[in-house]
């Protein structure tokens, strides 16, 4: 939660950032600026924008506190490890020993970087130090396009910096269906953020002033960059270290913990949720919403109450850049990958009423279906405002899914 919150109160910014921008063609005079209002270039105010995004983070912090009083949750702060099934041990100062029938592991993840890149947190660094950059960067290259690359690309563009984003994989957001990554890679063009796709970036060298990143192009040349900060979004790792998961003999996969259908380890009384998990069959989705339903399977299932497994086809999705992408159900080639006889449909925002008076044209939405049964498979969309749709978007989605069945 408190990973993401900041993140999002950022992209709050740069879409003010954004309304002030256009406001002369809105017709809109901010009072006090006489004349030339309207025609200038706005700037951002960091000191402003980070005040605001920590009173919003420990208003937040401070509910969850609340919570935890109101429904007798003990919050007991330090760092811990497993020594054995049944048994915890908190380090803070002293030793704390914590006996329980039942432990749920949630340690989540961190940011990870890429062999030969060597994070130094001041002019390489990751989405932690990239919440609280005291300045405008004049130049941002982003490793990485997932949600954590394109995010920062939306933020820091809008606050003035020159973007260029590498991405490994042949286009951008791969995760999500050709037809958004090609829309978001359109949208980026016309912003004025460079895409850099199907390239590798291998070396990095942090100086006084900036560094300077030499990058593999698909055609195999070397491609030279410098900007003044790096910012490596090529995803997250699990929080395992210290935990004592190697004593405990948990069953593990690539550094995640491995988890069956209902959360349960291979050692009895230990479960664990969210991002530090693996599922075996598919990616876990590091979704914050995932892993609070996560949580409350769990619960459900510690205290004998039946509880059904979470079918992940149906875990609705946002990306938060600038457009939104919202995403449920399959991408068009995992819907061919898994047999089906498919068929899409495809409509373009900028032909509605609506979008034109908002001066929000770009985007679509996407259906991919089962021709044969006509069965909805997955809807991806690409607007302004996706994320407000969403929630709404994905149980619909569900809802409809489970009629069908």
């Amino acid at each position: 939660l408190f990973r993401s919150i900041p993140t999002k109160a950022l992209l709050e910014h740069a879409h003010a950032m954004k309304i002030v921008s256009q406001a002369r063609e809105w017709g809109v005079t901010i009072p006090g600026l006489g004349a030339e209002a309207g025609k200038g270039t706005p700037t951002i105010d960091m000191g402003q924008v980070h005040g605001r995004k920590d009173k919003i983070v420990t208003g937040l912090t401070k509910g969850v506190e609340f919570l935890f009083k109101k429904n007798k949750v003990t919050w007991i702060k330090g760092t811990a490890r497993i020594p054995a099934a049944g048994r915890v041990e908190v380090f803070e100062g002293g030793t704390q020993t914590l006996d329980a029938k039942e432990i749920i592991i949630a340690t989540g993840s961190s940011p990870r970087s890429v062999p030969g890149i060597e994070i130094d947190h001041r002019r390489i660094i990751t989405s932690d130090e990239a919440i609280h950059l005291k300045e405008v960067p004049k130049s941002l290259v982003i490793m990485g396009s997932g949600a954590v690359g394109v995010e920062f690309a939306s933020i820091y563009r809008r606050f003035g910096s020159e973007v260029t984003i590498i991405e490994l994989m042949p286009r951008l957001v791969p995760v999500e269906d050709e037809a958004v990554s090609a829309e978001l890679e359109k949208s980026f063009k016309k912003q004025g953020i460079r895409s850099l796709t199907g390239t590798k970036v291998t070396k990095a060298t942090a100086t006084t002033t900036g560094v300077n990143i030499e990058a593999q192009t698909p055609d195999g040349k070397t491609q030279k960059l410098a900007a003044d900060l790096l910012l490596v979004a090529t995803g997250r790792g699990p929080v395992t270290t210290g935990l004592g998961v190697e004593s405990l003999g948990l069953q593990m996969e690539r550094g995640y913990i491995t988890v069956d259908r209902l959360y349960r380890t291979s050692v009895p009384g230990i479960s664990a949720i969210g991002d530090v998990i693996s599922l075996g069959d598919r990616p876990h989705p590091q979704l914050a919403h995932v892993s609070s339903m996560e949580g409350i399977l769990v619960a459900e299932r510690i205290a004998g109450k039946d509880v059904q497994p979470i079918n992940y086809d149906h875990v609705p999705g946002c990306t938060y850049c600038d457009p939104e992408i919202g995403s449920v159900g399959l991408s068009e080639a995992e819907a061919k990958k898994r047999g089906y006889d498919v068929r899409t449909g495809q409509f373009p925002f900028g032909v509605l009423g609506r979008a034109k008076m908002a001066g929000e044209t770009e985007g679509f939405v996407k259906i991919v279906a089962d021709k044969k049964y006509d069965e909805v498979l997955g809807v991806h969309r690409s607007e302004e405002h996706t994320s407000e749709l969403q929630s709404r978007f994905g149980i619909s989605y569900a809802v409809f899914c489970l009629k069908k069945k």
